[in-house]
């Protein structure tokens, strides 16, 4: 399908739109890097599993987690910059953007991964795309980055760390305070020698938590990403989805006008019928969709989301009639399709560098994580704590549709096993400083760094 799209266009944008796409693999291999690592940090350093076992075991369940975690958090990421404004751009400005975006993320993520700091990719990737995308809107104007959705997932990747940090204290104190017995738990791993069957059927299902569930969230951004780059080069075939009959999405917006004139709103009742006309109007323009005309199909798109924001803000405030709610609540997420999708070979793709990225450049991360956050040598309790507690705040968070960082959040968690081990004297301060110092930084430089590539760029292309 993707050759098909490929060749309407030129042989040079082709060209680009081949680099951008190896560019996104580059990223996700990456992130690879520094945040499947982690999820292998703990059966790796405890010698559980061999490190070629235990990616392929990671990489499988980071792709399952990429299949079955759905695609709320790319909508989530994409809905970061003005994805409207760009489709109306030329396809210059559009390449510009998306390079700007790469480049940046690329670069800080490949450089902290050399130095071996726990640097997050989420925060990377989403500090380069509000770059872009404030540097985007300084020159076009339009709606700009989505500053709502940034402050939510900004507190989302604020809070996870802390609860990740808090929930592994409190882990680890139950354990100690539970488990009289089999104390084995707690001693460091012995060099080369594998701890007993029930620690490494502990630590392996603690491994295979994080790794899906990393999956369902860090391996999502990429397939936002990856849209991203594809709507940009590609808006006519992107801006809607295709693989779904029109047909049934005209059906959802006519469902949502017969159940509305239906209902009796009482003092709605104006309000009401404005949204049942809009639904009418919607269901039309889905009947005669020309999938040939570019800018009857970006309106259509706008068309589309208003109906949804409308409809959902009144099921919020729960203004609509009871009576119609259920109908409509399924009108509007047939609707949603229309725009929110994710071709099956983009989620392989990214899946695929996941694992490609994690078998090649998991050493570095994983010395850091089993030795040089805490000043004694990462225990088999205090690894599978901070997995455990990883695993619940990331399968949280993906439910809630919001990104979070796999490495702030396991590194918070080791960090929190080493304090109830031996308080805070127990963590070794040059290291929290340098993670602490890129997870500053990460934001505010990669934006800078995008918004900069973006004006330099938009001048080449």
């Amino acid at each position: 399908m993707l050759l098909g799209f490929i060749s309407d266009l030129t042989v040079s944008a082709s060209i680009l739109l081949i680099i951008c796409l190896l560019a996104v693999c580059l990223f996700e291999a990456i992130n690879g890097f520094h945040d499947t690592a982690n999820a292998v940090a703990t059966v790796i350093y405890t010698h559980s599993l061999q490190p070629m076992v235990a990616v392929i075991w990671s990489g499988f369940w980071n792709f399952l987690g990429v299949i079955l975690g759905g695609i709320a958090v790319a909508m989530g990421v994409i809905k970061l910059i003005p994805l409207n404004d760009l489709m109306a751009q030329p396809l210059g400005e559009n390449i510009a953007l998306v390079l700007a975006i790469l480049f940046a993320a690329i670069s800080w993520n490949l450089g902290t991964w050399y130095f071996g700091i726990p640097c997050s990719s989420s925060h990377t990737l989403i500090g380069a795309l509000l770059g872009a995308g404030f540097a985007f809107w300084s020159v076009h104007g339009g709606s700009g980055p989505n500053w709502v959705k940034a402050g939510e997932i900004g507190l989302s990747l604020l809070v996870s760390p802390v609860f990740g940090f808090s929930l592994a204290i409190m882990l680890m104190y139950v354990l100690r305070i539970t488990v009289k017995k089999r104390k084995k738990i707690f001693d460091e791993p012995e060099p080369k020698k594998a701890p007993p069957t029930w620690i490494r059927a502990i630590l392996i299902t603690t491994c295979t938590l994080v790794s899906f569930f990393h999956g369902s969230n860090d391996g999502q951004k990429g397939v936002g990403l990856l849209l991203v780059v594809l709507i940009a080069f590609m808006p006519l075939q992107f801006a809607l989805n295709h693989n779904i009959p029109a047909g049934e999405f005209g059906s959802a917006a006519r469902q949502i006008e017969q159940s509305l004139q239906r209902s009796d709103a009482g003092a709605y009742t104006d309000h009401i019928r404005a949204i049942t006309a809009q639904a009418g109007r919607t269901a039309v323009a889905l009947d005669n969709m020309d999938k040939q005309d570019k800018k009857q199909l970006f309106e259509l798109r706008k068309e589309v989301q208003s109906l949804v924001k409308n409809v959902e803000a009144d099921l919020k405030i729960g203004i609509l009639p009871k009576s119609a709610v259920s109908d409509v609540k399924n009108a509007v997420h047939t609707l949603k399709k229309s725009y929110e999708f994710a071709p099956l070979w983009v989620i392989i793709l990214i899946s695929l560098c996941l694992g490609v990225g994690t078998m090649i450049g998991w050493k570095r991360i994983v010395v850091t994580i089993g030795e040089k956050i805490g000043k004694t040598h990462l225990s088999y309790a205090q690894g599978a704590s901070a997995e455990v507690c990883a695993a619940a705040t990331i399968g949280v968070s993906t439910a809630f549709g919001l990104p979070v960082s796999t490495t702030h959040v396991l590194s918070s968690g080791i960090a929190g096993t080493m304090v109830a081990s031996g308080g805070v004297q127990n963590l070794q301060k040059k290291t929290i400083q340098n993670i602490a110092l890129a997870w500053i930084l990460t934001l505010p430089v990669s934006f800078l760094m995008s918004a900069v590539l973006f004006y330099f760029l938009r001048i080449v292309f």
